[in-house]
């Protein structure tokens, strides 16, 4: 019986780490599944930078949720998912990100971080919010990807032109 219940338990441990293992999904896919995030998904797509932000990483996104997208001008979005605006909207979306993986504790300690674009963005730590660029509010933080982390901002943050 002894011999029984150790085979059994052998076999069924190489399942178990298969279920309880499973795969984090990269930055991309994370935005996707979690259904706020279609506009970044879509404008991603159109700027090329799917397959980067799938890359090994580890990158941080600042994401604008979809109601971030909407306060923007009206069409603002149609004009910049128009494939002659690519390299502006590339431009956008690369400031949205840090390269390596900047969780919210090391956040509220800067007072500036360096986007992927090359322009800083402004950090400000004040009533337990934390601004971009003084209009953008990070709302959630720290949603870990297996090549970086989100922290989700309800307004899209412009670089200095």
């Amino acid at each position: 019986m002894k011999k029984f219940a150790l085979r059994a338990a052998a076999l069924a441990l190489p399942l178990f780490l298969t279920v309880g293992q499973a795969a984090a999904a990269d930055i991309v896919d994370t935005a996707v599944a979690a259904g706020s995030f279609k506009t970044l998904a879509a404008a991603l797509k159109a700027a090329g930078l799917i397959e980067t932000l799938k890359g090994k990483g580890p990158f941080t996104v600042f994401a604008p949720t979809d109601d971030a997208f909407a306060k923007l001008p009206a069409g603002t979005v149609e004009s910049l998912l128009k494939p002659e605006n690519k390299a502006k909207l590339a431009s956008i979306l690369t400031y949205h990100v840090v390269a390596g993986k900047v969780m919210a504790a090391d956040v509220v300690k800067i007072k500036s971080a360096k986007s992927v674009q090359g322009g800083a963005i402004a950090v400000k730590v004040s009533g337990g919010k934390v601004m971009l660029n003084g209009n953008s509010q990070v709302v959630k933080t720290d949603i870990g990807t297996d090549n970086g982390v989100i922290h989700v901002i309800d307004t899209v943050i412009m670089p200095p032109m």
